[in-house]
C-alpha cells in the first residue's frame, strides 16, 4: 500500500469514527426523549479502481421495531378509550351516591320514608309535616343534581370531541409538511433521522385519539389510516369536521339532529357500532359518553323519576284530587305524560299545593292535595297512604330497567347497583388496557437505547479513532524521514 493510500484510508477512518461518536453521543443524550429512535452509522469498505480506499459512510439508520411500535400505538388507543369510559361511569356513581353517603339517592329515599312514618304517627305536628316536605324536595334535588351532572358530562364530552378533531386536523397538516420535507431531503441524500423522530412523535399523538395503521411508502413517506379503514393521510391529509354544541339537554341526540356527528372529507362516518372506523380511541369514547353511556344513565334516572311520580299520583290514592291531576311529585308543576319521560328527573317539582316555598300549605300533606281547608289534625290516613305508595311493590312502567315489580327503595338501589357494576367492569377493562400499554412501553424501552452499551461502544470507537490517528502520525513520520533522506 502506498503512503498516499494509507493516509487516505486513515483519514476516512477518522471521519467515520468521528461520525460514530457524534451519533452515539446523541443516542445517550436523547435516551428518554419521546419519539427518538436509536441511530446507527452504516459503514462499508470504500472501493476505488478495485482497490480498498478506507471506509465509507452509507448513511444513518434508525433502529425501530415497527411491529412493536404498531402494537404499542393500538394499546395506547385502547387505554385512552377505556380510561374515558371508566372515568365517566365513576362520575355517574358519585352523582347517584353510595348508600353510605348522606346525599345519595338511597339516603334521600330513606329520609322520605322515615319522615312519612313519623308524620303519620303525629299528623297534627307541623314540624313533622315540614320534615316530609323537606325530604320530598331533597329527593327531587338529588335527581335534578344527578341529571345536571350527567348532562354536564355530555357537554364536556362534546367539547372534548371538538378539541380532538382540532388536534387531528392540525397534526395531520404537520405530518403532510413533514412528508414533503422528508421527500426533498431524502432525494438530496441528507440525514432525515430528526425529521423521522418528529413524525413518529406526531403519529403517537394521533394514536391515542384514533387507532392508527401506518403504511410505509417510498422515499420515507407514509400513509395513515384508522384500523377501521378511514383515511387520515395519503399524500394529502383528510379533513375532520364537527360542530360543538354549547349546552346539551337530555332530549338532544345525534339521531334527532340536535347534536353533531363526524365527517371526514365531507363524508359522514358512524361514531358508534361495529361499522365505525374510529372505534378504539379517545375520540370514539367521547362519542360513546355523549351518545350512549350518558343517555343510558339518564334513562335510568328518568325511570326512577317516572316511578316516583306514578306512585304518588295513582288513581284512588288521594280522594281530594280530580282525574288526571298531578300528585305529590309533578312534571314541572303539571301532570306527567308518559310520552315525555326523557329528562323527567331534571324537571320534577313538588306539588305547589303542599309546598310552603311555592305558596302552598303543609296541612295538604295530611288532608289531601286538593283539600280547601285543614281537616281533623289527628287524621293520619292520607300520610299512611303516601307511605304505602312509596313502599309497595309495583310493576315498572319505564323501559330503563329490567321489567318487574319493585318498591321504590329497591328501584333506587338497582340504579346504584347497575352503575357500580358498569363502573367496575369498565375499570377492570381499563386496568387491563393500561397494563398492556405499560408492558409494551417497557419492551419498547428495553429495545431502545441502552446507555451502558452505548458507552461501551464509545470506548471501541475511541480505540479506532486512536488507531487511525496513529496511522496518520506514522505516515507523517515516514514522509519527514523521506524528506530528510532526499535532502
Amino acid at each position: 500500500m502506498s503512503i498516499t493510500a494509507a493516509l487516505g484510508s486513515a483519514l476516512t477512518g477518522l471521519s467515520a469514527t468521528s461520525r460514530q461518536a457524534e451519533i452515539l453521543s446523541s443516542n445517550v443524550a436523547n435516551a428518554t426523549t419521546p419519539g427518538y429512535a436509536r441511530r446507527e452509522v452504516g459503514l462499508r469498505a470504500a472501493i476505488l479502481t478495485d482497490r480498498g480506499q478506507g471506509v465509507a459512510i452509507t448513511g444513518i439508520t434508525r433502529d425501530v421495531d415497527r411491529q412493536l411500535l404498531a402494537e404499542r400505538r393500538l394499546a395506547q388507543a385502547a387505554d385512552g378509550d377505556r380510561t374515558v369510559r371508566a372515568d365517566f361511569l365513576a362520575s355517574v356513581e358519585r352523582a347517584v351516591g353510595t348508600p353510605d353517603s348522606a346525599g345519595s339517592l338511597a339516603a334521600r329515599v330513606d329520609s322520605l320514608d322515615q319522615a312519612l312514618i313519623a308524620a303519620a304517627g303525629r299528623p297534627e305536628s307541623e314540624a313533622r309535616l315540614a320534615t316530609v316536605a323537606n325530604a320530598a324536595r331533597s329527593l327531587i334535588s338529588g335527581l335534578a343534581s344527578a341529571t345536571d351532572d350527567i348532562q354536564d358530562a355530555r357537554t364536556s364530552a362534546d367539547r372534548q370531541i371538538a378539541a380532538q378533531v382540532g388536534t387531528l386536523n392540525s397534526t395531520l397538516a404537520q405530518l403532510e409538511r413533514l412528508n414533503d420535507s422528508l421527500l426533498a431531503f431524502t432525494g438530496a441524500g441528507r440525514d432525515v433521522s430528526a425529521l423521522l423522530d418528529e413524525r413518529q412523535r406526531l403519529v403517537d399523538t394521533l394514536s391515542s385519539i384514533v387507532p392508527i395503521r401506518e403504511v410505509p411508502r417510498d422515499m420515507n413517506q407514509i400513509a395513515l389510516y384508522t384500523t377501521g379503514g378511514a383515511p387520515l393521510l395519503d399524500g394529502k391529509p383528510s379533513v375532520f369536521a364537527f360542530t360543538p354544541t354549547l349546552l346539551i339537554t337530555p332530549q338532544m341526540t345525534q339521531a334527532s339532529g340536535g347534536l353533531s356527528g363526524l365527517t371526514i372529507n365531507d363524508y359522514p362516518y358512524d361514531t358508534a357500532g361495529t361499522g365505525s372506523p374510529i372505534l378504539g380511541g379517545t375520540l370514539a369514547a367521547q362519542f360513546a359518553v355523549r351518545d350512549d353511556l350518558a343517555v343510558s344513565a339518564q334513562g335510568k334516572l328518568d325511570a326512577v323519576a317516572r316511578d316516583l311520580v306514578e306512585r304518588f299520583s295513582a288513581p284512588g290514592l288521594d280522594a281530594t284530587l280530580g282525574p288526571g291531576a298531578p300528585g305529590l311529585f309533578t312534571d314541572s308543576g303539571a301532570a306527567f305524560l308518559p310520552s315525555d319521560e326523557i329528562g323527567l328527573a331534571g324537571r320534577l317539582k313538588m306539588n305547589a299545593a303542599a309546598d310552603p316555598t311555592q305558596g302552598g300549605a303543609l296541612f295538604r300533606l295530611r288532608d289531601g292535595l286538593g283539600a280547601a281547608t285543614a281537616g281533623p289534625p289527628g287524621n293520619g290516613a292520607f300520610l299512611n297512604s303516601l307511605h304505602q305508595a312509596l313502599t309497595v311493590e309495583k310493576p315498572l312502567a319505564s323501559t330503563g330497567f329490567i321489567a318487574g315489580s319493585r318498591d321504590f327503595a329497591t328501584l333506587t338501589a338497582d340504579i346504584l347497583a347497575d352503575t357500580a357494576t358498569l363502573r367496575l367492569s369498565a375499570q377492570s377493562e381499563q386496568s387491563f388496557a393500561s397494563g398492556r400499554l405499560t408492558a409494551l412501553t417497557d419492551v419498547e424501552a428495553q429495545n431502545g437505547i441502552d446507555t451502558d452499551q452505548e458507552m461501551q461502544q464509545l470506548l471501541i470507537i475511541e480505540k479506532n479513532y486512536s488507531a487511525n490517528a496513529r496511522v496518520i502520525q506514522t505516515v507523517s513520520d515516514m514522509i519527514d524521514t523521506l524528506l530528510r533522506l532526499g535532502a
